[in-house]
């Protein structure tokens, strides 16, 4: 296996992707599998590869990631912020372009915690008069 040209990290919510990026075909793999395969969902393929399209490197860099943590949503926008990274590392003129899209820029959205006497963060029980 050829050495990463660039290893870059992305965060959304609870899920953590190591993304690292190589020239070749334009073939992406995560946790070992194949892109369709780890993302069956179409809109999450198209939410994850959003920063290659923009920087129109599709087929220029091979594209090898470890996720772990969160649901698809996560994961995906995870491996976006990790791919986006990594394209303005390797190629300086793309980053206006990917920050100006908001592909820079870490979702700090997070769950909110649970409150003691609460069923989950803000919903209550329901209210018995008698």
């Amino acid at each position: 296996m050829p050495k990463p040209l660039v290893q870059s990290t992305g965060r959304r919510k609870a899920a953590v992707a190591r993304v690292r990026i190589r020239p070749g075909t334009g073939v992406i793999a995560v946790n070992r599998r194949p892109f369709e395969q780890y993302f069956p969902s179409a809109t999450a393929r198209m939410v994850a590869a959003e920063p290659l399209r923009l920087a129109a490197a599709e087929g220029a860099y091979d594209v090898d990631a470890t996720i772990t943590g969160g649901g698809a949503t996560g994961q995906a926008g995870a491996l976006r912020l990790g791919i986006a990274r990594g394209l303005a590392e390797i190629e300086p003129q793309t980053r206006s372009s990917l920050k100006r899209s908001g592909l820079l820029t870490r979702d700090a959205r997070e769950k909110e915690s649970k409150k003691y006497g609460l069923k989950k963060a803000r919903k209550a029980p329901q209210y018995s008069k008698r």
